[in-house]
């Protein structure tokens, strides 16, 4: 890496514009497009394009960048190492600088709380988990189904009304002991409880929520990939539906606030986007593999995509979700 600064000194702070607000008798709860999203003038991007990579990013050993959030002025993000227990820290990237936000975290994907509070996915604590910066102190979330640990928690995100939902492949079951006999997707709901909603998927990858939280997507199935569409009722999902077939190795995955959908093709090295209904609409291309987008930036239309020892970003004309 050219530049590795000292531990960030910012603490992710509580934020009113973050937080979930009260529903309003006769209401629904606020979504978190109602935060980010002002719809003005938005356009999806058509036809291939290519993401610049930051250079101030770019590192040579071997590992990769995962689960990009924006928060703060600040995009963070994983990274971890191939050795064992897979190590990794979370990472931070002020427009300028790489800097250790938290050192020895073991995550792999990361979003955020209704509080603006980091949450990860920790294949070291095969936990979902709940990260205050600089000190790195953490709460368990969700660290068990039916008696035993996760396998390697690895992408989540969580509703306005605080369900998370996550996915457990076992890229790094290998971290810590015990583990689970299949690769599922989950859902911890506002009470802590922790359900399925699909173990059909040969390790799950990445998930995100629709803008109006009525539709969860999930990427997955490796080199014979897709992503499928879930229907919410009360953040109970219904059964999954393919969206897009054909997707090699889909990683992660980002929104934007026409509803579209960016998924990451690993090996490919190229973001597929596609619409709500599953028309493709462009390819963003990058020179490395690639495994995770969010948008950020001061009006949220940067797209900022993670990799193998990179970082890219590319301007588009539309705001987006922030993990």
């Amino acid at each position: 890496m050219k530049k590795i600064t000292s531990t960030l000194t910012l603490v992710l702070a509580v934020s009113a514009c973050t937080q979930s607000q009260p529903a309003k008798e006769g209401t629904s709860p606020a979504v978190r497009a109602d935060q980010y999203c002002s719809g003005d003038h938005y356009r999806a991007p058509t036809g291939t394009l290519k993401a610049s990579r930051i250079d101030e990013a770019s590192f040579s050993e071997p590992g990769l960048y995962e689960g990009p959030v924006w928060r703060d002025g600040h995009l963070y993000f994983s990274r971890f190492g191939f050795e064992q227990g897979f190590p990794s820290s979370i990472m931070g990237f002020d427009g300028r600088d790489v800097s250790v936000a938290a050192a020895d975290t073991g995550t792999n994907g990361l979003a955020l709380d209704n509080q603006g509070q980091l949450i990860a996915g920790a294949h070291k604590y095969k936990a979902v988990v709940r990260y205050l910066l600089p000190s790195g102190e953490h709460d368990v979330l969700a660290g068990e189904y039916e008696g035993h640990v996760f396998n390697s928690p690895n992408d989540l995100t969580m509703s306005s009304t605080g369900d998370i939902y996550f996915t457990d492949p076992d890229f790094q079951r290998a971290a810590a002991p015990g583990g689970q006999d299949a690769t599922r997707v989950y859902r911890v709901d506002a009470q802590g409880r922790v359900s399925v909603v699909d173990d059909s998927i040969a390790n799950p990858n990445g998930v995100s929520l629709s803008p109006d939280e009525q539709t969860l997507y999930v990427a997955g199935g490796g080199s014979e990939g897709f992503v499928r569409a879930y229907q919410l009722q009360d953040g109970a999902p219904g059964p999954g539906k393919t969206l897009l077939a054909d997707v090699a190795v889909p990683d992660g995955m980002a929104i934007d606030c026409l509803g579209n959908i960016y998924v990451t093709e690993h090996t490919e090295r190229r973001v597929r986007v596609v619409s709500p209904e599953g028309e493709e609409l462009a390819v963003i291309n990058v020179d490395a593999n690639v495994t995770n987008g969010a948008f950020g930036g001061q009006d949220g239309k940067t797209l900022y995509l993670t990799g193998a020892g990179a970082l890219w970003s590319i301007q588009l004309d539309v705001a987006g979700l922030p993990y």
